[in-house]
């Protein structure tokens, strides 16, 4: 793992922080560390955005940050929709025949043994057709308002993103399977278990672009927070990009500075100090 490297701070206006979820901000046990709430205070006394970047569903971070969601820009389902305020700032809609073809796919990979499970996100509620406790209770982490339903083919309209959940690998057969079903889509390898896919051009890369326009911000005035792969397209984006010591290699080399570790609340301590602050008490 690499070391946390020297950066310069603190930032000199500094107008929006962004950070992914998973493997970045939460801690070992998938919370939103204590100390970021006082660090949000301060952030918003001195006109600093922060906004959460994740494939999570808009209802889940809205959750997670709900006593702090005034002004605060959501990019959620890793770039496909974007809101602040409850408007949309971006999202981008996946053709219904598409939707299908994976549909078909990700069966056709089930009944040749494969232990995965698909997610059919929209903007308000994700459908699942695979409805075992095992699968659904790891599902609502990550979607909050979902539903399972008998049949994901009568609901694909809206449609901004589809997610694969694979037990084991991945990248082993349902990511190299996707992107055959899908050759002119994003099929991202989001985690070692997600696969997602969406509309081409669209990540969260796009997703910051379109928050920067919206709140007037700069990549200069810009920090970023990110680990895996979905990461990578907004990386450049910020003159203050860090990849966390635990992130891939991919982001550690699209990144100007390395942060400690998720397990080590490293977004936490960056972030204190690009504020000129102490860490607050847990």
């Amino acid at each position: 793992m690499p070391k946390p490297t020297p950066f310069p701070a603190p930032a000199d206006d500094l107008r929006l922080v962004i950070s992914d979820m998973d493997g970045t901000l939460l801690d070992g046990e998938g919370n939103i560390p204590a100390q970021l709430w006082p660090l949000l205070e301060i952030m918003k006394d001195r006109d600093v955005a922060f906004v959460p970047a994740s494939g999570r569903q808009c209802a889940t971070l809205s959750t997670m940050f709900h006593s702090h969601l005034d002004g605060m820009p959501i990019i959620s389902e890793n770039g496909t929709y974007v809101v602040r305020d409850g408007a949309d700032v971006s999202s981008s809609i996946i053709d219904p025949d598409l939707a299908h073809e994976v549909i078909e796919g990700v069966r056709r990979l089930a009944e040749d043994g494969h232990d995965v499970g698909l997610v059919v996100a929209t903007k308000s509620i994700a459908y699942l057709e695979r409805g075992d406790d095992r699968f659904v209770s790891h599902v609502a982490t990550y979607y909050h308002s979902h539903t399972v339903v008998d049949d994901l083919t009568e609901h694909t309209g809206d449609v901004i993103k589809l997610s694969i959940y694979d037990f084991g690998e991945a990248s082993e057969v349902t990511h190299p399977t996707m992107q055959r079903i899908a050759p002119d889509h994003q099929v991202i390898l989001a985690t070692p278990n997600w696969v997602d896919i969406m509309n081409p051009g669209v990540n969260k890369g796009s997703a910051v672009k379109a928050v920067q326009a919206d709140l007037g911000v700069t990549p200069d005035q810009t920090a970023i927070f990110g680990d895996f792969l979905n990461d990578l397209e907004m990386m450049p984006l910020a003159k203050w990009s860090f990849a966390m010591a635990n992130a891939h290699p991919d982001i550690i080399e699209a990144s100007n500075y390395v942060a400690p570790s998720y397990k080590e609340n490293g977004v936490i301590t960056v972030l204190a100090k690009l504020l000129d602050v102490e860490v607050p008490d847990a």
